[in-house]
């Protein structure tokens, strides 16, 4: 099939838990068909075994031990600074900020906004976010207006999936100061227009925050290729999500911007100097940085995006188009299934949420699961988007850079089995 990644075999193996068998209904083995890597990735070996000879040759607490191991644990994890900012094409590496998930990344922009000074959000002041937004960009953005009396807006959806902005001009204005939105979206899997979005909001003066979550993993980013008024104030991404470890996360901000924002955590290392009346405190990244970061998850993310950036990340966005436009294809012969989302590859993700009539989601992922085929079912943590489209929960796949057609075969057999198991034929 045009578009896959070579070797894609070879790439496969570098995955040891694709090669598990697991229990199936009739209690014979079911080879794993993962396809639920819009909620974690699989990690290839060599992360593994980075972080394992980290913990095994390296361990020791970062900048404060003077003696080899924490020399050697603090270039460890400020190479995989180096690595990140590489990875985002990111002007300047100490604009990286390490958390332990983009949840935290998002957290911390907007709990700081309720205190920054020139960027502090007050009464009369909006923030816009959109319709289909995870809730980790929901909620923290709500919790900001509660706390400063300013007002929360946001972009709705259309029929297709994508975002209304029909009303741009009215939604962002003089009074907003934030806009914040995703990338790729979790649920519905469309690609939004983050530069056009971006330009209009600098017009008016607001900050743009972009959650990258979905987009970090299968699309190429340059941000210091992207022109100034269209690129981002702050993006956030998780770990876990480009075949990384859990537990860390990024915040990357513009430099001016961060400089602005004060710390979000007081405590050891992000401070300048403290003193039992004041303390002042260190520049960024460190200022975000409070107390010990998580130093083998940040060694087993620049492991991870290396892995990527060898295979390559224009590679890696034609595999994932490749196996969703098979994807979009198999899963429209299944009878009565509705995708949410758009239909045009060219517009979105490797998620593909659905539902069957008759049939809730936990009980479609309980019969695939029977057969070895792991997807995710529930509100994906975007109620507000199935709401939007008249569901209260659907069916999730999610292909990555190691699935193969045969895989999404097995899928639209899975479905068509289940199909068969509730007599929906």
């Amino acid at each position: 099939m045009e578009g896959l990644l070579p070797d894609l075999d070879v790439v496969r193996k570098d995955f040891p838990i694709l090669s598990r068998v697991l229990a199936g209904a009739d209690g014979g083995g079911q080879p794993l068909v993962y396809l639920d890597s819009a909620n974690t990735s699989q990690k290839p070996q060599v992360v593994i075994d980075t972080m394992v000879d980290h913990l095994e040759r390296h361990n020791a607490n970062i900048a404060r031990a003077m003696h080899q191991l924490g020399a050697e644990a603090t270039a460890a994890y400020e190479d995989a600074r180096d690595k990140v900012a590489a990875f985002l094409g990111a002007p300047d590496r100490d604009e990286v900020i390490f958390l332990k998930n983009a949840t935290e990344a998002l957290n911390l922009a907007a709990s700081t906004m309720a205190w920054a000074g020139e960027r502090q959000v007050g009464p009369g002041d909006e923030v816009v976010i959109t319709e289909m937004e995870h809730h980790s960009n929901i909620v923290p953005w709500q919790l900001l207006c509660e706390r400063t009396g300013a007002t929360l807006r946001w972009f709705g959806v259309t029929d297709e999936g994508h975002l209304d902005l029909s009303n741009v001009d009215d939604l962002i204005n003089e009074r907003t100061k934030v806009v914040s939105l995703v990338w790729v979206s979790n649920m519905l899997g469309t690609v939004n227009p983050i530069g056009e979005i971006a330009r209009r909001a600098h017009e008016v003066g607001a900050l743009v925050v972009v959650d990258a979550s979905q987009a970090a993993p299968q699309l190429p980013i340059d941000l210091a290729a992207m022109p100034e008024e269209d690129r981002p104030d702050l993006l956030a991404f998780t770990g876990h999500k480009v075949v990384g470890p859990t537990g860390i996360g990024v915040l990357w901000g513009r430099r001016s911007v961060l400089d602005q924002l004060p710390p979000f955590l007081g405590g050891g290392e992000m401070i300048e100097t403290v003193t039992m009346e004041r303390s002042t405190y260190a520049p960024i990244p460190h200022k975000f940085e409070a107390g010990t970061p998580p130093i083998v998850e940040a060694v087993g993310l620049g492991a991870a995006v290396d892995y990527l950036s060898v295979l390559g990340m224009e590679s890696v966005h034609r595999h994932e188009q490749a196996i969703t436009a098979y994807a979009l294809d198999g899963l429209a012969t299944v009878p009565g299934l509705r995708i949410l989302g758009p239909l045009d590859v060219a517009q979105r993700g490797g998620a593909i949420s659905f539902e069957i009539p008759g049939v809730h989601p936990h009980d479609v992922a309980t019969v695939l699961d029977s057969r070895g085929i792991a997807v995710r079912a529930g509100h994906h943590c975007a109620k507000p988007a199935h709401q939007r489209f008249g569901v209260q929960s659907s069916t999730r796949m999610s292909s990555y850079l190691y699935t193969t057609p045969a895989e999404i075969d097995a899928l639209v057999e899975g479905l068509e089995y289940t199909r068969s198991y509730f007599k929906l034929d």
